[in-house]
């Protein structure tokens, strides 16, 4: 009876399992659906209409997505081809990412493309379109989000039908340099959703204005159109893409006033505006922009001085204002800037004295570079200048009227130093030591950093800190033109040395030395001849005995002078 019962069960199931394969597959799973047979055939006719040029494969990366497309075999489901992404509920193409599919052809306005009106993302970057117009079909696909027309080789005028993708919240339009726009205005007042916008290398006409724009691809929420040649005026409409987290358009010969409407995108966090035409004072709205963290100004014309309400941008750790032309004192109230991690106030014409309460970077320890460079600042060094971040790396107060510093010190206390300028003062102690007659103070402790050292045009007198012999990556030594009163320092000698330490080749030599205008006395050593600069000068010093036969040593040399 059991083997009986045992045959019945194993007839049964060789019955029932081929039952198994007959029945849907979804009656026990939720599987994707098929892709549509029309959006199947309007993909393949896509494929079609391009040229099959292996040439057009050029980039490291580059492969025909497209060879997998087949109406056959098990990938004759269009969801499951290279570069196809359809919706999980109704199997509609949403997605189609053909970047660097080494396509090569016009695309026509009538293409096959435009049939997959479901379509959300669609990346075409890095083909070549030979310069064909962009087709005015892309504005009928109304559900885009996402759009990457970049580096695919487009010509002619973006259709005016691209403003109704009212859904977009990026758009890429980069590195097609012979595309363009009659105006920007246009194309961005009704993206309302826009996050992300990209120009960067395409032509575009604002107020009759031509402008070539270059620059890298930015993250999202960005628009970036660096390297501009303008000449009309920054759209007050720009403040209506109020989604944007940074807009970066320097260097772009923009003219007239900033307009205030930038105070609108209060969601920015980057704002550059720097190498442009741009006129007037900054605008008080900028008091609004609140969770800013990088401003540049530089290289406008702008005047007047810089708001108070500046004091209220807290979270700023960039901010470059060179190369302007403002007024009067650097401000006070930019003491409440806890963050600062890059300041750059040179070429400002600025004023005065550094305010004593400007301790912005009192105790900081993100400070890498502290500039005040080419202004009209008279008076001493405030102290808390040296109270700063021990990981400053760079400090130029170079070409301004200093006196000196108004607290006394003994070493300095930046152990990452780099740089250090301060060429063309009217410094006479570094800094003051009462009834001590000034001198330099001891630059370099053991293993610093330091690669340029520059006190040149002040009045410095006294002998040479020995402390320099410690600056073992020291390029460049500039002591000219002082009234330094000391034996020619043979003790620097070791330092050329050091050239197969940790940085080899020249980071370790001095690139230029000059010690220049001084009182230097005694014979010139030859050690010289084992420098590996460029430059040397040990001109109008007091200077004796014979020129030293190692000076035939310095096969790089491009200038001695030993007047």
């Amino acid at each position: 009876m059991a083997s009986f019962l045992r045959h019945l069960m194993s007839t049964s199931l060789l019955f029932i399992l081929p039952l198994f394969h007959a029945i849907p597959t979804n009656c026990f799973s939720s599987t994707q659906p098929l892709c549509h047979d029309n959006e199947s055939s309007a993909l393949l006719q896509f494929k079609e209409s391009f040229d099959r040029n292996v040439n057009a494969c050029n980039g490291p990366f580059d492969y025909p997505k497209t060879a997998s497309w087949k109406l056959e075999g098990v990938n004759k489901d269009c969801c499951s081809w290279d570069g196809v992404e359809c919706d999980e509920d109704t199997g509609h193409v949403i997605g189609l990412n053909l970047s660097s599919s080494c396509l090569y052809g016009s695309m026509a306005s009538n293409s096959s493309l435009f049939r997959l009106v479901h379509l959300q993302r669609l990346n075409l970057a890095y083909n070549d379109f030979n310069f064909s117009q962009v087709p005015n079909g892309f504005g009928n696909l109304s559900k885009l989000t996402y759009l990457n027309l970049s580096n695919s080789f487009f010509w002619g005028q973006v259709p005016p039908k691209f403003s109704e993708l009212s859904k977009l919240s990026s758009l890429d339009l980069s590195h097609n340099f012979m595309l363009y726009l009659i105006s920007l205005k246009s194309l961005v007042q009704n993206l309302t959703s826009l996050e992300d916008l990209r120009l960067s290398e395409a032509i575009i006409k604002i107020s009759q204005a031509i402008c070539l724009n270059s620059t890298r691809v930015p993250p999202s929420k960005v628009c970036r159109s660096r390297v501009l040649v303008f000449f009309g005026k920054l759209p007050a409409s720009i403040g209506n893409l109020d989604s944007l987290n940074e807009l970066h358009i320097g260097s772009c010969n923009f003219s007239g006033l900033i307009p205030p409407s930038l105070g609108n995108l209060t969601q920015l966090t980057t704002l550059n505006l720097f190498n442009n035409s741009f006129i007037g004072v900054i605008p008080s709205s900028f008091s609004n922009l609140l969770f800013l963290n990088y401003l540049d100004l530089s290289g406008n014309q702008l005047s007047g001085s810089i708001p108070s309400s500046f004091g209220n941008l807290t979270q700023l750790s960039f901010l470059d204002f060179s190369y302007n032309s403002f007024m009067g004192h650097i401000p006070p109230s930019l003491s409440n800037l806890i963050s600062m991690g890059y300041l750059d106030f040179s070429h400002c014409q600025f004023s005065g004295s550094i305010p004593s309460s400007f301790d912005i970077l009192h105790n900081q320890t993100r400070l890498l570079w502290l500039d005040l460079s080419d202004n009209n600042i008279q008076g001493q060094i405030p102290k808390w200048v040296m109270n700063i971040s021990e990981e400053t790396t760079v400090v130029n107060f170079s070409y301004n009227l200093l006196t000196g510093f108004d607290q006394s010190m003994v070493n300095f206390t930046w152990p990452q130093l780099q740089i250090l300028d301060l060429r063309s003062n009217k410094l006479q102690a570094l800094p003051p030591i009462p009834h001590h007659p000034p001198y330099i103070p001891q630059l370099c402790v053991k293993g610093s950093r330091m690669k340029m050292i520059d006190l040149s045009q002040n009045q410095f007198k006294g002998v040479l800190p020995r402390s320099l012999s410690n600056c073992r990556k020291l390029e460049i030594l500039n002591l000219g033109s002082n009234n330094l009163n000391d034996v020619f320092p043979t003790w620097l000698g070791p330092l050329p040395k050091l050239r197969e330490t940790v940085y080899p080749k020249i980071i370790e030599v001095f690139a230029a030395i000059d010690l220049s205008s001084n009182n230097f006395n005694g014979m010139i050593p030859e050690f010289i001849g084992n420098l590996m600069g460029s430059n040397c000068s040990t001109s109008y010093n007091n200077l004796t005995g014979r020129i030293p036969l190692s000076l035939g040593n310095l096969t790089t040399l491009e200038s001695l002078d030993l007047s």
